[in-house]
């Protein structure tokens, strides 16, 4: 594997086609493949079930066209023995096949598809390159599509899987969206559903958005799908919410498939004794969410659960910082450090380029002329060298290309091949074992930008090649070597808020061995967890809590500083000073920070919430089960309202933990008093993951749910001494008349908005004023702003087992900054000329990361300065600056004008 080098030639000559998997089956590949174009190792791997070679010892195409000898038909599966501290299980999930619904008839019609399979389709890279069109033999565009939900999830009749599969109504929703951006706005879409669980941050906006685009939403859940056989369309029949039957024609199905667990995963935990939940997903406590219930054994991403990227995300952190606390006594005794070769001072020497242009295997040479390309690069200023290499990116030539800069004695490198988003590093690190500045080299793609987009021209690409060459070259011509920052991290942490999000994270950093501090405004720890009663899993949330605070208690890492708020922060990433005021007045030095201000209950100013005390928020409720309160055996009827301050136009989100927050509580109240009445007045309910047992169970226990629209929200009044809620049930169409001995309120989960604190850390809020992260995907516990990292309910409203596993994440993602001791800037930042600035201030007012700033003191005294380790790196001061004082390295005006002018010449 180490030899391959991607050229994609074996798979050329591959005669065996066989399915796809990861198109799903919709189209073929060869017997020798790569997995999909981004893979991580691009190496091509050989199917040893299909291969011609390995089953009839025939073929042998791939072994013999392979430029770097990479094929060996010889190798076979080792069996690793490997001692190690700590294992995370993450084996994923298998997505559900709908085959064994006979009623839908997936395996019979072709346009009946899986919601994969459909994602397949609409991906550029699937087997309609992007084009919507539909699996049946004419291949026509779809005029009408519908999306069928819960298939494989909420069905414990016909697959045994009664959880929820958490993701596939946003799937849907996406799908649906992209659908109608790829054919039109024509396009019917109908998704239908049972519950819209859009429960995610910035999920609800979504779905609001989707309905304004004209996708319908229809809940009801089809039977059967019957064929048209004249036009391989399809026909169902369902009855609408005010119980029509209507019947619609569509020209695809696509199935929303659920997750679930392998049968060699439930084997995998099975041997090595991990429980597992009635849904095979493993087991965890609340409190301890990426543990099993083996001990050094964590779980990250869908084994625990049904779950989405960002989550998956979170918990892949938190497995790490638990494995990490195992481990910490063990950091870096087997690290090696790599011999460093001697920079050569090369500021101020005459331009000696060399140039390696890459064939790239018929990548690049199947269209552009390579060799009159080298040819015309030796005509070039200051080219001192030219050759052409099969694959620039092959070790061989690696090696080969430091020895020839030494041997040369090169002082810049162009390279013509692919792109630099995948190959800049590999080519910087030649440079630096060559013993020249990383910074002298020029990556000119004419791959991506040229080759692959002109396949039809060749001698138009050659000439454009020519092109893209000549201005790499003027632009290298001008370069000079560049410095890289060094500072040291401060090794203490601080996290700001202490609920249960901040004292995870504090106890995870403390535990790895960091010096930690925790900022509490309020006269303890705890936060809102204080006032919640139970689990849903049975467990005493006040001793959890408790269990938590004494451990930060007795930990000698750990300092609280409570009553105590921030007044002022200066530094950057690992060089913060922190002000703090009230209870605690010292400045705190440290090199990262967690913000974990938490979030706080909405007070309702309906239903006659704070008129009557009846009338309770849900976290009042908690209370009165905690202190035992006597309205609880007096009571004979309870009503519970969902949404309350949520999902409405002035707060679009949906609070996420409300639905089994209250479902728990009902069951809590039909436990405690069998016979009492007890409603769930809802809108949808969002009991996603295995939390769909509890709804169930609830169903069973003879709580009663009553679906309600945000037009016609139910009514609460006083009649006489009793409380009614009148409200109109779904089902019978009738208005229904309540009386309520306990009326509890589901309201909205509101940010502890906080903006000096954005300011002071340069953090963003949305509109709600929940805190931005880096990536609502790839980074949910850190912020863009390096060294600050995010945790909990400042989020987003989250359950318990959640917010534990992102206080554990943002510990996890800031270790990975303080175990490096060091941290190194970009050369490739912007400088500032002071001897020309202007003092204007555009650069200041520009930037997004606060990195221009003016000296206070000395001989340029409010002049502009840049400070390296904020700027990213981006231009925009560099753009604006109306003096032309601000410079970028590797990117001066300079460099970029003798670009164009080269261009133009």
């Amino acid at each position: 594997m180490d030899k391959c080098i991607a050229c994609g030639a074996c798979t050329e000559k591959c005669p065996k086609k066989i399915d796809d998997l990861y198109n799903a089956s919709l189209k073929k590949r060869k017997a020798i493949y790569v997995e999909y174009d981004q893979a991580v190792p691009l190496k091509y791997v050989i199917d040893p079930a299909s291969c011609i070679k390995l089953t009839k010892d025939k073929c042998g195409n791939c072994a013999k066209i392979c430029p770097a000898d990479a094929i060996n038909y010889d190798d076979k599966p080792e069996t690793l023995k490997l001692n190690v501290g700590s294992i995370v299980l993450s084996p994923g999930f298998k997505p559900f096949d709908p085959t064994i619904f006979d009623t839908y008839q997936y395996a019979k019609f072709p346009n009946v598809v899986t919601s994969m399979e459909f994602e397949r389709i609409l991906s550029a890279s699937g087997p309609t390159m992007g084009h919507l069109t539909r699996m049946s033999k004419d291949h026509e565009e779809p005029k009408k599509i519908a999306w069928f939900q819960c298939v494989g999830s909420r069905d414990m009749n016909r697959c045994d899987n009664g959880y929820c599969s958490s993701v596939c109504c946003m799937y849907a929703i996406k799908e649906a969206a992209i659908a109608k951006e790829h054919n039109g706005d024509d396009l019917d879409c109908a998704i239908f559903y049972m519950d819209m669980r859009t429960h995610g941050k910035d999920f609800e906006r979504y779905y609001e958005n989707a309905k304004k685009k004209g996708v319908r939403f229809v809940r009801s859940r089809v039977h059967t799908i019957n064929p048209i056989p004249e036009t391989d369309s399809l026909e169902v029949r369902y009855v609408t919410d005010d119980g029509r039957l209507e019947t619609e024609v569509f020209d695809m199905i696509v199935l929303s498939i659920g997750l679930e667990t392998d049968p060699s995963t439930v084997k995998l935990a099975n041997d090595l004794g991990i429980k597992l939940t009635r849904g095979n997903f493993a087991e965890y406590e609340t409190f301890k969410p990426v543990a099993t219930s083996r001990e050094g054994i964590f779980v990250a991403g869908a084994f625990a659960g049904p779950k989405d990227i960002p989550q998956a995300m979170i918990d892949a952190s938190a497995a790490a910082s638990a494995a990490g606390e195992l481990l910490t006594s063990a950091r870096n005794t087997r690290t090696k450090t790599a011999e460093a070769v001697p920079e050569s001072n090369v500021a101020g020497d005459r331009p000696k380029v060399g140039v390696f242009v890459c064939s790239c295997g018929s990548n690049i040479a199947g269209t552009v002329d390579v060799k009159a390309l080298a040819e015309y690069a030796e005509s070039l200023p200051y080219v001192e060298y030219v050759t052409n290499n099969l694959f620039a990116c092959s070790q061989d030539t690696q090696d080969k290309m430091a020895e020839i800069i030494k041997e040369k004695n090169l002082n810049r490198v162009v390279v013509a091949a692919c792109t630099p988003k995948t190959h800049e590093g590999l080519f910087q690190e030649t440079l630096i074992n060559a013993g020249l500045n990383k910074y002298l080299f020029e990556m000119v793609n004419i791959r991506n930008h040229d080759s692959w987009v002109h396949k039809e021209t060749p001698d138009l690409a050659t000439d454009k090649a020519k092109d893209l060459l000549r201005m790499g070259v003027a632009k290298a011509s001008l370069f000079e070597p560049l410095r890289e920052g060094e500072l040291n991290v401060n090794q203490t942490a601080m996290v700001v808020g202490g609920g249960v999000a901040g004292m995870t994270a504090a106890k995870a950093l403390s535990s790895q061995g960091y010096q930690t501090h925790i900022i509490e405004r309020s006269d303890c720890l705890g936060g809102q967890a204080l006032n919640l009663f139970k689990t849903i899993k049975g467990e005493d949330v006040a001793e959890k809590v408790a269990d938590l605070e004494n451990a930060i208690k007795v930990d000698d890492r750990i300092t609280v500083h409570l009553n105590t708020e921030i007044a002022t922060v200066d530094g950057f990433v690992g060089n913060f000073k922190t002000q703090l005021k009230g209870g605690s007045k010292l400045l705190l030095e440290h090199g990262i920070a967690v913000m974990a201000t938490g979030a706080s209950p909405l007070q309702p100013t309906e239903y006659m919430y704070g008129e009557d005390p009846r009338v309770l928020t849900s976290l009042e409720m908690d209370i009165k089960f905690k202190t035992k309160d006597p309205i609880l055996d007096s009571a004979e009827s309870a009503v519970f309202i969902q949404c309350v301050g949520s999902r409405q136009p002035d707060r679009p989100y949906c609070s996420r933990v409300c639905c089994t927050h209250s479902i728990d509580n009902a069951l809590e109240l039909k436990k405690h008093k069998p016979d009492m009445d007890v409603f769930i007045l809802y809108r949808d309910i969002r009991s996603y993951g295995e939390k769909e047992y509890l709804y169930r169970e609830a169903r069973d226990a003879g709580v009663i749910f009553i679906r309600y629209e945000l037009d016609a929200k139910p009514v609460v009044e006083k009649s006489g001494d009793s409380l009614v809620v009148r409200v109109k049930d779904h089902v019978l169409g009738r208005p229904l008349e309540l009386k309520a001995d306990i009326l509890t309120l589901a309201s909205a989960v509101l940010p502890n908005r906080n903006e000096a604190l954005a300011q002071f850390f340069k953090v963003p809020m949305n509109d709600d004023g929940f805190f931005v992260e880096r990536h609502a995907k790839l980074g949910p516990s850190e912020f863009a702003t390096d060294g600050v990292f995010l945790a909990g309910t400042a989020h987003y409203p989250k359950p318990l087992d959640e917010t534990v596993a992102q206080g554990r994440a943002a510990a996890a993602r800031a270790v990975t900054l303080l175990a490096k001791q060091k941290v190194y800037t970009s050369g490739q930042v912007a400088r500032v000329d002071a001897a020309v600035c202007s003092s204007c201030g555009i650069c200041v007012s520009v930037c997004p990361y606060s990195a221009p700033s003016f000296m206070d003191t000395g001989y340029y005294a409010g002049k502009a300065e840049i400070n390296p380790v904020l700027c990213k790196g981006c231009g925009l001061c560099v753009a604006a600056c109306r003096s032309g004082a601000i410079h970028h390295g590797g990117f001066d005006n300079s460099q970029i004008f003798a670009q164009i002018f080269t261009m133009s010449a």
